[in-house]
Formats: structure tokens, sequence, C-alpha cells
């Protein structure tokens, strides 16, 4: 029996695999961070023998709520993954799995490769309405990588997308593939209706460095990008720096920063109510969204989120709120669940990349609702 996370996003470590039934398992903390929660690992093992895989330590991870109700996800070909038996109890995820094939991956959630990640970059390239910038270097030296659809024009509303900032938040990126494969795609009419009156301006994942670390929420250095963005340094955040920079040079419209959360199984919007320049115009805005969210998809609602900020109160180190304060612009953070979707349940799946993938397109149609009004 072999366990191995020696592999892009991989992270597991073996405290003993000596019998499949005592499987024990730790999982690494992002490097130079307290912040510990993604795994992904593979294990080559007997098939048609039932194995139990113990997590352990969970109680000291990044948001030990988040393994309430959970249950991780396996796949035999890295191309389709299914969720498997997990209960949670004490701070130990105990994982009861009979493998139908030699080698079994298990993952947080369905991982996103960095070479997934520069096959959708340079596929959105081949493209005519799209073009692909390079905005700098994070700190283990890969590219933040911007991708430009659309022809510019001093009258188009500018849209920023960005995804990823916490690399472990998979989910975020095959938002933004849906997304882009819908943007891009020359018969659809949102498509059409909204290139004819903005340009958008994405970031597929504003974290690489953590992604093929593995890592659940910092990049190499440890720093948590989506508190960087009042005062972001080369140093600490090159990747916030970077972007911050091109929005101020491009100007923006509307901003969508993509994220999972690990306790809340909903899909939801954060808004920037607590900024100190919001008003009846944003939250008309906001509001506008909402509602075509609402009636384009059930998987979106507005019961259950995060609580809202008082006025004057948000964290202004936060993307969505520091970029709605600084452009005055309808910002939001969408959210999609590490579980399951409570509104909509899959017991085979749960939430899954083919279901963010979805949430994305949906998203995009969502935005011709509002273009008009964003400036």
């Amino acid at each position: 029996m072999k366990i191995t996370s020696n592999f892009d996003s991989g992270n597991i470590k073996v405290i003993s695999a000596e019998a499949p039934l005592d499987i024990q398992l730790e999982i690494n903390h992002d490097n130079e961070s307290e912040f510990f929660q993604w795994f992904h690992f593979r294990l080559e093992s007997t098939p048609f023998v039932e194995h139990k895989l113990h997590i352990n330590n969970l109680q000291n991870s990044a948001y030990p709520e988040g393994w309430d109700d959970y249950q991780a996800v396996a796949s035999y070909d890295r191309q389709t993954w299914f969720r498997v038996p997990s209960s949670y109890q004490d701070g130990q995820l105990v994982i009861d799995f009979e493998p139908e094939c030699h080698h079994t991956y298990f993952a947080y959630f369905a991982p996103y490769s960095y070479e997934r990640h520069l096959d959708l970059v340079y596929w959105a390239q081949s493209h005519d309405a799209c073009r692909v910038e390079t905005l700098g270097e994070t700190l283990d030296g890969r590219d933040i990588s911007l991708l430009c659809v659309g022809e510019p024009g001093d009258e188009k509303k500018k849209i920023w997308i960005t995804a990823r900032q916490h690399p472990g938040e998979t989910m975020a990126e095959w938002f933004v593939e849906g997304l882009l494969h819908k943007l891009l795609d020359d018969e659809d009419p949102h498509a059409a209706a909204l290139l004819s009156k903005a340009v958008f301006y994405i970031v597929p994942n504003m974290n690489p460095d953590g992604s093929v670390r593995g890592h659940l929420r910092t990049n190499a250095k440890g720093v948590n990008l989506n508190r960087e963005w009042q005062t972001p340094s080369l140093e600490n955040s090159p990747e916030v720096y970077h972007v911050l920079n091109k929005m101020h040079e491009t100007g923006l419209d509307l901003y969508l920063d993509i994220h999972g959360d690990e306790a809340l199984p909903y899909n939801f919007v954060a808004g920037s109510e607590g900024i100190p320049s919001y008003d009846e115009r944003l939250a008309t805005l906001e509001e506008q969204f909402k509602q075509a969210l609402l009636t384009i998809t059930p998987e979106f609602q507005d019961e259950f989120g995060y609580p809202k900020d008082e006025a004057g109160q948000a964290n202004l180190t936060v993307a969505s709120c520091a970029v709605g304060e600084a452009f005055k612009a309808l910002a939001y953070t969408i959210e999609m669940p590490f579980k399951d979707n409570a509104n909509l349940p899959d017991p085979h799946y749960g939430w899954s990349d083919r279901r963010s993938y979805q949430f994305g397109q949906d998203t995009l149609a969502a935005i011709v609702n509002v273009v008009d009004n964003l400036r």
C-alpha cells in the first residue's frame, strides 16, 4: 500500500499506512502559515477491499465547521470526481471506501491543475476576441495572467473578474472556465450582447503558487491575498499589487471575485454595503444582479450567507470592499460550497466541478441584466 501527494496541488502527511482499515493521515499547513484544510493525494492499494482513511487534527484546521456533513471526493481517472462516504467526529474525518481500481485519487474538492489553468489561458487566446497579458510574476516566478476579452472603447463598461485568491477554492476556476466558454462562444446571445457593451478583464487564477503547492488559503509566502487589497506589496502580495494597478489603468464598472466557502452549503453573494461610499445606486445594482441570478438558476439563493456589514464598517483589505470603494462600483464576492447545495442536493457528486462550471455560465447571463446601469 502506498500513499503519495507528490504532484501538482498534492497535500497529505502519512502518519501510518500499514493496514487498510487503519490508515492515519494529517494535512500539511500552508507554507509559513497556520492555515490548513486542502488535501489531495493518491492511494495505491488492493481493489475491492474496505479501506478506512483517518485524517486527524482537524479541530485545528482553518474551518473546523467545514467538516460537518462533508463528503470527500475521489476519482479513478482524474476527470470524474464523485463523493465517498465520510464522517467527522472529534477532529477526525474518516473516509470509508472500497476502491474499484488499484489507484484512487482523493481531494477536498475536484482539483483544477496548473496545467489545466495554462490550457484554459491559451485556449482563450486562440479566439479573436481575447488576448493574454502577463501582468507580472508571483513569488515563485509564475505568470500572473490576465485575459482581456472584447474590443476596448471609451464608451464600453469595464467588467473585472478574479478567481482563486484562495488556491484551495478550486470551484472558482471551474466557474471561470464555464464563464469563458460561454463568453467566447460566437453563437451565444448573452456573450454577443455583453461584448457589444463591455470589455472583460479576467484573472482565472490569482494564486498559482498556492495552487501548485497544495495550499488552502495563501500564496508562496503564507500571505492571504484577500487581506492585501488596501496595501499590497511586491514583497508579500505581487499578485494583488499587479492586478490592482491594472484595474486603475483600465478603469472598472463591475467586479466579481469568485470564492468557495468551507462551511455554508449554499451559493450566495457578499456585497459591499459597509463601504463608506455605499449608496442607493449601489444597493439597487446589487438587488438587480441578485434578482437576475435568482431568475436564471435555482442553484443561487439569497437567504443564507455572511452577516451584512454595518454602514462604514467594511473590511477594506478584502477585495470586493476595497475595489467597490476605490471605483464606486458594483462589487460582489461570489461564494460556492465545498459540500453540496443544500437546496438541490446530489448524493453522488454534491456541489461539483461541473455545477461550478454551469454556475459561471449562469452568472455571465445575469450580468446582462445590469450592464446598462453600471454607470
